[in-house]
C-alpha cells in the first residue's frame, strides 16, 4: 500500500461532510477534478471504495465510516501539535479558527477582524459561522479553536467564559411607536416573527415571552435577523432583536424600537473552547479583544 497522505484524508474528510464532490472541491479550494483524482488514488492505496457514487451525491461505504473515525483521530492529533507548538509562542499567530453564530457575526465580526489585522498581523484567522449545536460538534471535533456564542452551553468538556449581558428589544412598525411598550402577556398575542428553528436567540425570545417550543401563533420563521425586520417594516407583524444588531438592522426599514421594562429580556455572549485545548492563554486574550470590539 502507498502512503496516505494528510492532505488525502482531508479531501476524505470534506467529502464525507459534504457528501457532493463540487461542495467538497469548494470547501478545500480545489478544483473537483483534482479532488476526484486524489480521492481515488486513496481508494487505490486502501485496495477498497470509501464511497458509493450516486448521480446527485455521495455515501460513505461500511468501510468508510469506520475509516473516516480513524481519520478524524488522526486529523485531531496532527491539528493537536500545531496547536501545541502555538502554545509556545507569545500572543496570537498562526492560524486560528473562529464559530460564530449568525445573530452575532455581523455585528461584531467587521470591528474584530479589522482589530485583530492591525494588532496582530501573523494571525491568520479563518471564520465559521453557523447555529451553536453545529459550532459545539465542530468544536469536539476538533475543526474550529474557538465560538463565540450566547452563553450557557453546559458542556462539561468545554470551557465557558462570559463577555457581555446585552439587551433584547422589541421591533415594531413605525406606525405603532407611540403606543405602550407591550408586556409579556400582551406578546403572546401579537403575531412574534421568529427565527426558524436551530437558533438559539429563537429560544430567548420564546422564553422571554413565557411560550413553549411550539410556533407562537400564525408567524414567519426567517433566517436572518435582517429579514424578520423587514417583515416588521412591511407590517407583518413584531419581533425581537439584540442590541448589537439595532443600528445595521433599522437603517432600511420603516419600523421603531421599543424597550422593556425591568427585569429586560437579555443574553450572555461568550466564548467557549475544549478544556483540552493548550491555546487557552492565547483565547483568553482573544477575549478580552472581543469585549473590547464590542464595546464593553
Amino acid at each position: 500500500m502507498n502512503n496516505i497522505t494528510l492532505k488525502q484524508l482531508r479531501y476524505f474528510e470534506a467529502l464525507a461532510a459534504e457528501a457532493h464532490f463540487g461542495r467538497a472541491a469548494d470547501a478545500c479550494a480545489i478544483s473537483q477534478p483534482a479532488l476526484s483524482v486524489q480521492i481515488k488514488e486513496l481508494e487505490q492505496s486502501l485496495g477498497v471504495a470509501l464511497f458509493e457514487r450516486g448521480p446527485r451525491q455521495v455515501r460513505l461505504t461500511a468501510f468508510g465510516e469506520e475509516f473516516g473515525a480513524r481519520a478524524r483521530d488522526i486529523l485531531r492529533a496532527v491539528d493537536g501539535l500545531g496547536d501545541l507548538a502555538r502554545a509556545t509562542q507569545c500572543g496570537l499567530v498562526g492560524r486560528l479558527r473562529i464559530g460564530v453564530i449568525p445573530t452575532i457575526a455581523p455585528y461584531l465580526l467587521p470591528t474584530l477582524i479589522s482589530d485583530l489585522a492591525t494588532r496582530h498581523p501573523d494571525l491568520d484567522v479563518h471564520v465559521r459561522e453557523t447555529v451553536t449545536a453545529r459550532l459545539v460538534d465542530e468544536l469536539h471535533a476538533g475543526k474550529i479553536d474557538t465560538a463565540i456564542v450566547a452563553l450557557p452551553i453546559a458542556d462539561a468538556a468545554l470551557t465557558e467564559t462570559a463577555l457581555f449581558t446585552e439587551d433584547l428589544v422589541l421591533v415594531r412598525p413605525a406606525a405603532d411607536a407611540a403606543l405602550p411598550t407591550p408586556d409579556q402577556a400582551a406578546l403572546r398575542d401579537m403575531r412574534l416573527l421568529l427565527l426558524e428553528e436551530g437558533h438559539c436567540f429563537r429560544d430567548h425570545a420564546l422564553s422571554f415571552c413565557n411560550i413553549g417550543g411550539g410556533r407562537p401563533r400564525d408567524g414567519l420563521d426567517g433566517t436572518s435577523l435582517s429579514t424578520l425586520v423587514q417583515m416588521v417594516g412591511a407590517g407583518i407583524g413584531v419581533t425581537l432583536i439584540p442590541d448589537m444588531a439595532v443600528e445595521i438592522e433599522t437603517k432600511s426599514a420603516p419600523v421603531g424600537i421599543a424597550r422593556f421594562a425591568e427585569p429586560q429580556p437579555t443574553r450572555t455572549v461568550g466564548m467557549v473552547w475544549r478544556n483540552s485545548n493548550p491555546l487557552a492563554n492565547q483565547l483568553t486574550e482573544l477575549a478580552a479583544i472581543v469585549q473590547t470590539c464590542a464595546g464593553h
